[in-house]
């Protein structure tokens, strides 16, 4: 097991795209590293976006391939695989719904527990692309994709009107987790794009982390399971 950092070659860039990039598993098979909050997964278009969690990763390893992504705003665990037929295997996994992740969020106002009998409810609202307004996503019950989001409240903060709650993905469309809280009613701090201005103020960044990751591991069949705390 690695617990060491990837460091930036050339920066160019201030603010948390500086950051190191923390290996938090890696053996011959597969990578798992906790990505920064302002770093991409993968390049961008145009010059200035080509900095990012991959190429970062492939300076070191250069056989390292993309399996899943993480929004830029997003902070928190994200796997790679080794080759072509592990990273084959892991799209499989992800497809099948057979990887496990469970992310910490804050949103805003007061999110009641619920009372069923584990805490846990559904948000089950389809997702489309908003095009006028690309990249947003928006809920569009007639022609959205079937999109389902497990939570849970954890804990109410009085003094920023503020919850923190676990949020587990059934399904994997783009931006998700924060389009079905905004949907809720309470969208996550620091969001620029999906909660208002004075949401957004109440957070530095967006308040949202992948927190749990776990999966049979394609090769040997072992189980994994990584955990990443929040630093908010």
């Amino acid at each position: 097991m690695m617990h060491n950092q990837l460091q930036r070659s050339n920066p160019t860039r201030p603010g948390a795209a500086m950051e190191e990039v923390e290996v938090i598993y890696g053996d011959e098979c597969l990578l798992v590293f906790n990505k920064p909050a302002g770093l991409l997964s993968v390049p961008g278009r145009g010059e200035d976006k080509q900095d990012c969690l991959s190429s970062r990763v492939q300076r070191r390893y250069s056989d390292a391939l993309i399996v899943h992504r993480l929004d830029m705003a997003t902070s928190g665990l994200m796997l790679m695989a080794r080759d072509l037929a592990t990273q084959r295997a892991l799209g499989r996994l992800f497809e099948n719904r057979e990887v496990h992740k469970r992310y910490i969020a804050v949103v805003n106002d007061c999110l009641p527990r619920l009372q069923s009998p584990d805490g846990w409810g559904l948000i089950d609202l389809p997702i489309v692309v908003d095009w006028p307004h690309r990249p947003l996503r928006i809920v569009d019950r007639t022609h959205g994709k079937p999109s389902q989001t497990r939570w849970r409240a954890m804990e109410y903060d009085g003094i920023t009107n503020s919850t923190r709650v676990e949020l587990e993905p059934v399904t994997g469309r783009s931006h998700q987790l924060r389009v079905h809280l905004q949907a809720l009613g309470h969208p996550i701090l620091g969001d620029t794009l999906y909660a208002p201005e004075n949401v957004q103020a109440k957070a530095p960044r967006l308040l949202l982390h992948a927190a749990a990751l776990r999966l049979t591991h394609p090769g040997s069949g072992r189980l994994l399971s990584f955990q990443s705390a929040p630093d908010f």
